[in-house]
């Protein structure tokens, strides 16, 4: 009786937990239901007073494809993944050569160099941005994605903790045998730990990858001379909301968001399996 009586508390709880994530889950994708739908709505405009489009149409994703003076998507999206490679190649070095560093070696002020990078961590970004914005306007670096790239890039040293997390399973034994036989830390580093480390450094070019893709506030900022072929597509998309544009544009918007989302999904589907292990296995010692 008692065996019966837990098997049904653990019943219900699954249940009532299941029924949780479902709810959760539905409040979640309602607003991307919502835009994939008004994406290939015939109208141009916001329509509120239906959920689904009354008329159905491709034609505004086609018109993404064809620049005016408003919309210039093919270029944006050219723009931004310029920047979002740049920004993944150098911030996905940064973080594995920190983490490695933390991690394998042993030097002078190793912790209290740790400490203080955890530390500054807890301070939002957007704390510096008007200090960032005049070092880059003193060395004439606003209104150039060389700019936005060192913005995006020189702090991400910072974030090595779950990558160290993950070096710190590597076994010690292979890069002291390493050294013995007389390798540098550079070789240790490229042809034993990182072929090791694939869940990792895919966690870690995907992180990196996303920044630069989604942001806006950064790149609103630095490209601020109000050239439309030089904007990001988070800032060219929102241009498109203006009060004088938006009854033209918002389906035009919605095509666009859908589109910018494809090239992530898809990213994340082929990395998922190591995606969740770089997560897991840096959080082990992390």
């Amino acid at each position: 009786m008692k065996t019966k009586k837990m098997k049904d508390n653990r019943l219900s709880r699954i249940i009532l937990h299941n029924v949780g994530l479902g709810i959760l889950a539905f409040i979640w994708l309602v607003p991307i239901i919502w835009l994939l739908c008004t994406s290939f709505s015939a109208g141009s405009g916001m329509n509120t007073s239906t959920f689904f489009p009354k008329e159905w149409s491709i034609k505004y994703y086609i018109k993404l494809f064809q620049p005016d003076t408003v919309s210039q998507f093919p270029q944006w999206f050219i723009n931004t993944f310029v920047v979002a490679c740049a920004t993944c190649l150098i911030s996905t070095m940064f973080v594995l050569m920190v983490a490695y560093a933390t991690s394998i070696m042993r030097f002078p002020m190793r912790k209290p160099l740790m400490n203080m990078a955890v530390i500054l961590n807890l301070f939002p970004g957007m704390l510096a941005m008007i200090a960032v914005y005049f070092v880059l306007k003193t060395f004439s670096l606003t209104n150039s994605y060389a700019g936005l790239i060192m913005v995006y890039s020189a702090s991400s040293g910072l974030g090595y903790l779950i990558a160290k997390g993950f070096f710190d399973t590597v076994p010690r034994a292979l890069c002291e045998a390493a050294r013995i036989d007389g390798c540098s830390e550079a070789r240790i580093f490229f042809q034993m730990v990182i072929p090791m480390s694939r869940p990792i450094v895919v966690y870690t070019v995907i992180s990196s990858f996303l920044v630069p893709w989604m942001d806006f506030v950064y790149a609103k900022m630095i490209l601020n001379a109000g050239v439309s072929a030089k904007f990001t597509v988070a800032i060219g998309l929102y241009k498109m909301l203006d009060k004088m544009l938006i009854n033209d544009y918002f389906t035009q918007f919605c095509a666009g968001g859908v589109l910018v989302s494809i090239p992530i999904s898809i990213l994340f589907m082929i990395m998922q399996k190591f995606y969740v292990e770089g997560i897991t296995g840096g959080a082990v010692k992390g």
